[in-house]
């Protein structure tokens, strides 16, 4: 199970340690968040403990309504619990009480300048991320127009060279040679790097490029949602379909269906022109235009 720690999450988002620094290496588990509103007045039943606990101002409000005995009745209740930490979020002040509890019981407690509602969707939007099954497969993604593609074939088929090619034309290099798969989702796979390769691009014979540094930081994404699966092949004579409409296929990564293109190779052939064509008719087909319906429905009205 992929974690990440306390003090991990700390650095990400600047959050001030009131309490627990010898505890940030505490690991988290979960994605989403909670507020913890039910188990302050005794309702444990669903009570998911391995969570980040977020105090907004109504949690805060309340406890500081509280007399000490009921105070420390409530928040002992939860502390037991060992959440991996509490955030207090909006700056707020008064939580001398809440230190004291959190450092008994080894909790670090963070706070952030930022509103609740503000900071959870940001919180919950990382960690989705940070937490994700993730796999690393040899390939190229590149994101063209918008659109995360990943660019596959054995060595030496000219993947990296492909990529360049579209990152001159203004497109996007996300990760070159080394892709990091991540499953956000039953329908959503994430394209990125691995750190080490961030930014850089390997060409044959040319050697190692930083195509932010050639091309400037617009030649460069960190991520990408694929949409499509293109798989570079050398060419065979007679091979070529010439369908008005080819029969969808796919390829599965982690049981995410992802739509996929074999794109063959021959010199002169404009295979990053392909790519964007490709791209802008996944992106037509999304939204309900199919070019061979089209031309099919012309036939039908010229017979009429």
């Amino acid at each position: 199970m992929k974690s990440i720690t306390v003090g991990k999450l700390a650095k990400k988002f600047s959050l001030e340690v009131l309490a627990g620094e010898n505890h940030l290496q505490r690991e988290i588990t979960k994605s989403k968040a909670h507020r913890p509103g039910l188990e302050f007045v005794g309702h444990f039943d669903f009570f998911p403990t391995e969570r980040v606990q977020v105090l907004g101002k109504k949690e805060i409000n309340y406890l500081h309504k509280l007399t000490v005995e009921e105070r420390k009745l409530r928040i002992g209740n939860i502390v037991k619990y060992h959440p991996p930490c509490f955030i207090v979020t909006a700056e707020q002040e008064g939580l001398t009480y809440l230190k004291q509890y959190c450092i008994q019981e080894g909790i670090p407690l963070l706070r952030t300048t930022e509103a609740t509602s503000v900071f959870i969707a940001k919180l919950d939007a990382y960690m989705v991320t940070a937490l994700a099954p993730e796999i690393a497969i040899h390939g190229v993604c590149v994101n063209v127009s918008g659109i995360g593609i990943l660019l596959r074939g054995k060595s030496g088929v000219g993947k990296s060279e492909t990529a360049h090619t579209l990152v001159r034309r203004g497109h996007r290099l996300v990760a070159d040679d080394i892709v990091v798969l991540k499953k956000l989702s039953r329908q959503t796979l994430l394209g990125t790097h691995n750190e080490k390769n961030k930014e850089f691009l390997a060409l044959r014979s040319v050697g190692l490029l930083n195509v932010v540094r050639l091309y400037g930081i617009k030649a460069f994404q960190d991520e990408s949602r694929i949409a499509l699966d293109i798989e570079l092949v050398k060419w065979e004579k007679d091979s070529l379909y010439n369908e008005l409409e080819l029969e969808p296929k796919y390829t599965e990564y982690m049981d995410v269906r992802v739509p996929h293109i074999q794109i063959q190779l021959q010199p002169g052939r404009d295979v990053a022109g392909l790519i964007e064509a490709a791209a802008n008719n996944w992106y037509l087909q999304q939204q309900g235009y199919s070019a061979a319906e089209e031309f099919m429905k012309r036939l039908e009205l010229e017979e009429e």
